[in-house]
């Protein structure tokens, strides 16, 4: 009985020892299922064209600020500066965090920034969007709700590359860019 427990133990004591893989896998899994939800997410709310990268689309507006957008309206200039603000900064986060997540370069912070901009988009489609079924509920006996259940398992990614940062195989470390004083402060 005691052979199957220590070659258990070896094995446990190896994984342990090899911290490349939960910053690896967390990299590649949302490289994998959360890309090209957040560039294609981010494609509906720019223009056509090379100016539209510079010019929010209506969409952009109707989804970052639902209830602000229809009190305007539903005409831009009708929204405050800080409003524009928040909708060139939702474009940008959605477009700019996720690339830096999967090539590793500050990736603690844009996990970061990516789990509070998945707050606020949830918040968002609650309040704003009134997507209140979509919501679901914990620990009931359905684990498809796209926001609880969903974003959580979202956040939980995250939430690892916040901890344990991009791994050996991010621009960072390849790069040198990371010090160890740094890296024990973060």
């Amino acid at each position: 009985m005691l052979r199957p427990l220590n070659i258990y133990g070896n094995i446990v004591a190896y994984m342990a020892d090899q911290e490349w893989i939960i910053p690896t896998c967390g990299r590649l899994l949302f490289a994998a299922t959360l890309f090209m939800y957040f560039i294609n997410s981010g494609l509906t709310k720019i223009g056509q064209g090379f100016s539209g990268a510079l010019s929010p689309s209506m969409g952009a507006y109707a989804q970052i600020l639902p209830k602000a957008f229809e009190a305007a309206g539903y005409d831009p200039s009708g929204l405050g500066m800080h409003q524009h603000i928040i909708v060139y900064a939702g474009i940008l986060a959605e477009f700019i965090l996720p690339v830096l997540i999967v090539l590793g370069l500050f990736t603690r912070i844009a996990a970061l920034g990516l789990i509070v901009f998945v707050m606020v988009q949830s918040f968002t489609d609650v309040l704003g969007h009134g997507q209140v079924d979509a919501l679901g509920g914990w620990f009931d006996r359905f684990p498809d709700s796209t926001i609880l259940d969903q974003r959580s398992f979202w956040v939980f990614v995250l939430l690892t590359l916040v901890i344990k940062g991009g791994g050996p195989f991010a621009v960072d470390r390849l790069a040198g860019l990371r010090s160890s004083r740094l890296q024990n402060a973060l």
